[in-house]
């Protein structure tokens, strides 16, 4: 096939790689408004925006079809990470391997005295993190004076990671006449600042919406108790069974740690972090492609550039800052048109951040439970009886095998032995403490506490209530353990317990009895009904002119801690003085504090 405004030789080199179409974002680099104008370009991840701007500056590479022989490079690409540096390489050398360009790589971590020989030899193109480039810059290495055109990949991420600097010192060495490409999946100012002092009448191409960059992958979210999030890994990772598949933590440390624990497992798993040198992170990427490994763990590091083959899940094992890190670590996969799937393990506390988070990148998300052991026994089941029932060529030295085996035991027997075999190769999947089922966060229940019967105690918020002083006053009043003891419901004056069906007859007869001195302060009688109901008691006896006063309680409203009398047991601060957050508590004996937090002076004469 024949693409127009393409030099023949990358038109071949496309071919041979088994393009048929361009991209949107392609197609619009190479339009003929765009052809030798500066361009700044914003594309979702995945849209194939390295091989739009190597299509892009052909014409300063390819001067009539004919390659350059001039050392000084021609093409400079800028990219923020080592691996997004690698990647684009990677994609120019197919690119542009029938022309015989050289591609220089400079990027931190690498041996710099071997990229320096390799300048030195030359090259039409050099692609380089800013720190290195500069370095090389600095150095004398890199002469930038017959530049014809600058690429800035993943501006805004270069912006974020604070390397205006360097891209300003490299970008002032280049020359007045050159183009200036800046590819960006966002556009906010500080890019738009940067367009404006760099680049002369660039054309804005937008392709966000127009591409697939995200349309081929399935969004998925579970919802889990915290300490499930590991187990929930395993599970996904054993029900999707992905012949790629990369984990995103939030710290090189949780990298570590998911990675031992995997490994422990039998997962072939790599790990990938700011931590491990370049030689490391390519013996892992390696490995990932030449499916010597299968789960990579990784941190945002790994959320640009890297390109793996086969890579069909992404687990966000801890949640993305926000609605563009979530579309760059997802837009690992879904890529040149495969599918992909994207899982967000959120802990049930924080569901809401991500609806906001889905809501802001416009994605929609199946939100379903997390797969649990007999999910994955179902579906192992499946995988096995489709590869058993594959037609396959058989040798007629396993049809051997397989007759004796035939005469020594019953065709069920080595059934069940070819099934056992299967099964140990394959990690086991986890118990869950819950089911992560939506219900189980939103009605708060335990099982035995469906007919819970509610207590009321007259302190609340406002006395610094707390469930690590409130449970075990609950267990020493009421001679209960803290498994008889459901929700615990703190308001602003009072707080509601439930205590479970079978230990109620004992718990009320023991709060009944008195308590010991430390504990009288504080009362303990059986609600009227849920925490709902109390509260539309208390306001209906607002309305009516009868709330109770906080001092007919009892109750002191500047106390720091259990109301007064009461040495409580448990997590209470001890010692003297000062309460919670630094704050004194109110003393009979002395003036409250102030309004505005001074103290009175007191009368008489002051210290000298």
């Amino acid at each position: 096939m024949t693409f127009e405004n393409i030099p023949s030789l990358l038109d071949e080199a496309l071919t041979a790689r088994g393009y048929t179409t361009l991209t949107p974002v392609q197609d619009a680099v190479i339009a003929d408004e765009a052809i030798g104008r500066d361009l700044v370009v914003s594309a979702q991840t995945g849209s194939g925006k390295t091989v739009a701007f190597g299509l892009a500056m052909a014409p300063q590479i390819l001067d009539g079809g004919l390659v350059s022989l001039a050392r000084e490079p021609a093409a400079l690409i800028i990219a923020p990470t080592r691996e997004l540096a690698l990647q684009v390489s990677r994609e120019l050398m197919w690119l542009y391997g029938k022309a015989g360009v050289r591609i220089a790589t400079c990027v931190g971590g690498m041996d710099a005295s071997k990229e320096r020989r390799t300048l030195n030899q030359g090259a039409q193109i050099v692609v380089g993190t800013p720190g290195r480039l500069r370095d090389h810059l600095e150095r004398g290495a890199l002469d930038l004076s017959a530049l014809k055109v600058a690429i800035l990949d993943e501006a805004d991420e270069m912006l974020d990671m604070g390397f205006r600097e360097e891209l300003e010192e490299i970008l002032n060495a280049t020359p007045e006449g050159r183009r200036t490409l800046l590819f960006s999946a966002t556009m906010p100012k500080p890019i738009v600042s940067l367009a404006k002092r760099y680049q002369r009448d660039a054309l804005r191409i937008s392709t966000v919406g127009e591409d697939r960059g995200h349309g081929d992958i399935s969004y998925q979210v579970v919802t889990v108790a915290p300490p499930d999030i590991e187990n929930a890994v395993v599970n996904l990772l054993r029900l999707h069974e992905a012949e790629t598949a990369i984990l995103f933590c939030a710290t090189r440390e949780n990298v570590r740690r998911l990675h031992a624990s995997l490994t422990e497992r039998g997962f072939n798993v790599v790990a990938l972090s700011g931590e491990h040198s370049q030689s490391e992170r390519n013996h892992a990427l390696q490995a990932l492609r030449d499916r010597r490994a299968r789960v990579c763990v990784a941190t945002d590091v790994a959320a640009r550039g890297i390109d793996l083959p086969n890579l069909s899940l992404v687990v966000h094992v801890e949640l993305p800052r926000d609605a563009e890190g979530l579309q760059h670590r997802s837009g690992r996969t879904g890529r040149a048109g495969r599918k992909g799937t994207a899982v967000l393990i959120v802990p049930y506390q924080r569901r809401k951040r991500v609806e906001s988070m889905l809501r802001g990148a416009k994605i929609e998300a199946d939100w379903i439970k997390v797969p649990t052991a007999a999910d994955i026994r179902a579906k192992d089941h499946e995988r096995l009886l489709e590869t058993l029932l594959t037609p396959v060529d058989v040798e007629d030295e396993d049809r051997a095998l397989g007759a004796r085996l035939l005469e020594t035991m019953s065709a069920e027997d080595i059934a069940a032995a070819l099934v056992r075999v299967h099964r140990a190769k394959m990690p086991q999947a986890e118990d869950l403490l819950d089911d992560g089922s939506r219900e189980h966060q939103r009605d708060d229940r335990r099982a035995g506490f469906d007919d819970s019967v509610w207590f009321k105690l007259n302190v609340g918020r406002r006395n610094n209530a707390d469930p690590k002083w409130i449970l075990p006053l609950l267990c020493r009043r009421g001679g209960v353990t803290k498994n008889d003891i459901g929700a615990i419901r703190i308001a602003a004056n009072e707080t509601h317990v439930g205590i479970a069906a079978a230990a109620v007859a004992k718990f009320a007869k023991a709060i009944a009895q008195p308590g010991h001195d430390e504990d009288n302060d504080v009362e303990i009688v059986q609600a009227n009904g849920p925490p709902r109901e109390a509260a539309r008691e208390n306001k209906r006896m607002a309305r009516d002119g009868n709330r109770p006063q906080r001092a007919q309680l009892g109750i002191n409203p500047r106390s720091d801690g259990p109301p007064r009398g009461g040495n409580f047991r448990g997590d209470k601060p001890r010692g003297g003085g000062s309460g919670r957050d630094g704050v004194r508590p109110f003393r009979k004996d002395g003036p409250p504090p102030s309004k505005h937090g001074v103290k009175h002076k007191a009368k008489g004469n002051r210290p000298r």
